[in-house]
């Protein structure tokens, strides 16, 4: 009752753009007494809200905490399904973890959980994931579309589509994805997405999308090992970035890329990433389990599968693969 309480209290103060709420008209929207309208800003302030109480025009966030609580997300959260159930940890080993449980114990389609840290944060092919506290995103959403089995990776495509359609809103920045999914800024990668499945033989249960981003890191946050090829949204856009300002508006464009992925399927989704695509009509390679794959990248299939032109004039389907830009 608790957090449904404080999620109603949040949406009020959010819609009231920094004006001053009256304890009287706060007590009317959420339904209980001004007493415990009270005790729910006390709350509020413990958590690192600073708000401000003036007698006869009531109550005005003036501050939001650093971290990025499950509270600091939804005040100002636009969306109707997508992040309005948050499980927030301050440390965990793998947000995917905990929505693999999450999912299974059927919690609703939208559900996403949020962490100020990963130990154990991996990314494709059970790669680690350097996720420090207080820094980036790490958050794993929960959807449940009713499609087919093989269109799930799709769902891939349209979440890298999602973080750079968000990353440009908030930052200013031109980020650029490398099939399938990574994202980059001037050639360094800052975002990392894994895409999981819960699935019977014939439907889909869940799928789980992991989305790691490096929001504040500075140089000397990254280990030697991946310094020359990493970076952060600060050190490209050169000031501190609002983390949570960013999950809701990644949040926000999942939600309006899903829904008409549902209502029109994956071509709409095509387009749009093919114009953040950094390899289309270049020499790549591509490093799949049969071997490597030289030549030109096409572009992707109505399936979000890659196609390469080789010398010889022959079109590869790539289905999974690390892409290296040929220099």
């Amino acid at each position: 009752m608790q957090s449904v309480v404080r999620e109603k209290l949040l949406e009020v103060f959010t819609h009231a753009d920094g004006e001053f709420v009256s304890g009287q008209k706060l007590s009317e929207a959420i339904g209980c007494s001004r007493t415990a309208i009270w005790k729910h800003i006390e709350e509020l302030r413990k958590e690192g809200y600073e708000l401000e109480a003036v007698r006869r025009r009531g109550y005005r966030i003036i501050m939001i905490p650093e971290k990025v609580t499950s509270n600091e997300i939804q005040l100002g959260l636009m969306t109707k399904t997508i992040g309005r159930t948050i499980h927030y940890e301050e440390t965990v080993s793998s947000t995917q973890k905990i929505a693999h449980k999450l999912a299974f114990d059927g919690v609703n389609e939208g559900t996403i959980v949020v962490a100020e840290e990963q130990v154990a944060g991996r990314g494709r092919l059970d790669r680690l994931w350097h996720s420090p506290k207080y820094s980036g995103i790490w958050m794993s959403i929960i959807l449940r579309p009713s499609i087919p089995l093989g269109q799930a990776p799709q769902l891939t495509l349209l979440a890298a589509v999602s973080v750079a359609g968000a990353i440009q809103e908030v930052t200013g920045l031109e980020p650029e994805i490398k099939w399938p999914n990574d994202i980059l800024i001037k050639g360094k990668k800052c975002v990392g997405i894994l895409t999981e499945m819960q699935a019977e033989a014939d439907r889909i249960n869940s799928v789980i999308i992991g989305i790691g981003i490096n929001v504040n890191q500075t140089e000397v946050d990254f280990p030697e090992d991946i310094k020359l090829k990493a970076t952060s949204l600060r050190m490209e856009a050169g000031e501190k970035i609002n983390r949570a300002e960013l999950i809701q508006a990644v949040l926000k464009q999942l939600e309006k890329l899903y829904e008409e992925y549902l209502k029109s399927g994956f071509y709409p989704i095509k387009l749009l990433w093919e114009a953040y695509a950094i390899s289309l009509g270049k020499e790549i390679i591509a490093s799949t389990l049969k071997g490597k794959i030289s030549g030109y990248a096409k572009g992707i299939t109505d399936e979000g599968v890659l196609m390469i032109q080789d010398e010889h004039g022959t079109v590869h389907h790539i289905y999974s693969a690390d892409i290296e830009l040929k220099t």
